[in-house]
């Protein structure tokens, strides 16, 4: 059977996301490695090392749902990572299945009131922080959001992972990352089940490790931005 290597990926980033001080661990010198050690999870989580340890090295074993809810406690996961948690637990990824991509769409009135905006820059946001569209000034000073690919078109992914967006924000970056971040949240609370928002957390969990790790003990959800 194939290994599961996106759930070891996952498992292994969100457990060295973690601040061993938050659990009453207190070490004599630094830690070669953040966060926890796979035995102090293990522990958190109800679980034998060794079976947690198969479960990151990606073997073909099927966790029960109990034991990842256990695992999603112990990491401390909000309601999108704990979708995806369970989404990538349950399939390997190269037989999983896609939600089926239902089109969205900007009314022609949306269009004209961006139009009109003149030199303020807008954009309109659509599920999982998806950027529908933007006006001229937008595309002129943000990004040109009309020319990237289909998938690159997404609020989050892009403060996140285009140096562009954090030369852009500069010392207001991670006050942006923060806000687009907790739309995108907000968002798989309502749609907990929606695979492609979980893909989208899962992809990006790794990349923004330290950053994450700071927010943790605060994990904010925002109202929806209208523009920037």
């Amino acid at each position: 059977m194939e290994r599961n290597e996106g759930l070891g990926d996952f498992l292994r980033a969100r457990r060295a996301a973690l601040d061993p001080q938050q659990f009453g661990i207190r070490d004599a010198a630094p830690r070669r490695v953040p966060g926890l050690r796979r035995e102090e999870l293990a522990a958190l989580a109800g679980v034998s090392v060794d079976y947690y340890t198969r479960l990151e090295q990606g073997r073909p074993i099927t966790p029960s749902e109990a034991v990842l809810d256990a695992l999603a406690d112990a990491l401390q996961l909000d309601p999108a990572e704990r979708s995806y948690l369970h989404a990538v637990a349950r399939r390997p990824a190269t037989s999983r299945r896609r939600t089926p991509r239902t089109v969205q769409k900007v009314r022609p009135g949306v269009h004209a009131l961006l139009a009109r905006l003149g030199d303020t820059p807008a954009f309109v946001l659509g599920r999982r922080t998806d950027i529908l569209a933007s006006n001229r000034m937008a595309r002129a000073l943000l990004a040109d959001f009309g020319a990237m690919p289909l998938r690159d078109r997404n609020a989050v992914r892009w403060v996140i992972l285009d140096e562009a967006a954090r030369s852009l924000f500069a010392q207001d970056w991670e006050k942006a990352a923060s806000m687009f971040v907790g739309t995108l949240r907000m968002d798989a609370a309502r749609h907990p089940d929606d695979t492609r928002t979980a893909e989208l957390v899962g992809e990006l969990s790794i990349p923004v490790l330290a950053w994450v790790s700071r927010l943790q003990p605060g994990r904010e959800t925002h109202p929806r931005p209208r523009g920037v």
